[in-house]
């Protein structure tokens, strides 16, 4: 099978699979719809295979690395989902307490690209917390179609109720210095945004090409908060002039950042959707952001 490249897919591609991954169409269609793109060297299957996900290749901090303490844990959800499934990870050198993390996955629950998120941050510096909002199911699948449709069936504001708690156990960890934000992406994102709405105190939000809340939810968010959006991405970027013109009037820190010419999922490097240059500049940005915001003494 040939090895296709990133400019060898067009646009309505990767339109079309933004819509797939957000449960706008199933799979079958989603295959259907493909296949009208299959012409010459561009066969149905090279286009599934370059699109699917490829975890395998695409891990940068492996689960075993000797610098981190990396290992899941189970904290309480009384308002959510009961018991949740987590990955803690932090230094395995720092004596000192460490501000911390939630990471907040995709529409698919804990995938080995969120996990590997939360090994990344734990190097610089930060005990992280990456729960998995299908663990009330069994837990995240073994692969990103099962686990959209098991996080279908979870409400998501039951799945938020997963997250405060999250940060909450995080929070009080004996290791970490009390200062929490969050980093979420897609759905994730909207999480991060309902997280500052709903934790007055929470140090910092950063959710990428996430979700707005309501203009009513807005109203009440206190926290930082650091927005990164794709260019490309006109489905979540329309609501965001609403949302920042309220953050403006109350006073209430915010940047954002839009990255020209990309897509939605730019962050995530196990798919063609991944922009190395967006994603590294995007990363180092939100390091600085949680370093200035959660080392407070």
């Amino acid at each position: 099978m040939k090895k296709l490249t990133k400019e060898e897919i067009s646009q309505e591609i990767f339109d079309l699979y933004d819509d797939y991954a957000h449960n706008k169409i199933g799979r079958r269609q989603f295959v259907e719809k493909l296949s009208l793109f299959a012409v010459g060297t561009l066969t149905l299957p090279s286009l599934l295979s370059f699109m699917t996900p490829n975890y395998l290749d695409s891990i940068l901090i492996k689960p075993e690395d000797p610098r981190l303490k990396s290992a899941f844990i189970t904290y309480d959800s009384p308002q959510g989902g009961g018991s949740i499934k987590g990955l803690l990870s932090q230094s395995s050198k720092t004596k000192n307490k460490l501000p911390g993390i939630i990471v907040v996955h995709e529409n698919r629950g804990l995938n080995p690209y969120i996990e590997d998120v939360g090994r990344r941050a734990a190097l610089e510096g930060f005990i992280t917390l990456a729960p998995d909002a299908l663990s009330p199911l069994g837990g995240y699948p073994g692969n990103d179609d099962d686990g959209r449709e098991l996080q279908k069936k979870r409400s998501r504001e039951e799945m938020l109720e997963d997250f405060i708690a999250a940060y909450h156990y995080l929070k009080s960890h004996k290791n970490c210095n009390g200062q929490v934000g969050v980093v979420g992406f897609c759905f994730g994102g909207w999480i991060a945004n309902m997280m500052a709405v709903k934790i007055p105190e929470l140090g910092a939000a950063v959710p990428y090409y996430g979700g707005q809340p309501t203009a009513e939810e807005a109203q009440n968010i206190k926290t930082p908060l650091l927005l990164h959006y794709a260019g490309l991405d006109t489905r979540v970027n329309e609501g965001w002039p609403a949302f920042q013109a309220i953050l403006n009037k109350n006073q209430v820190e915010n940047t954002a950042y839009i990255y020209p010419e990309v897509n939605h999922g730019f962050h995530n490097n196990t798919t063609p959707r991944y922009d190395e240059a967006a994603a590294t500049l995007s990363w180092t940005r939100t390091l600085q952001f949680f370093n200035e915001k959660l080392n407070k003494k």
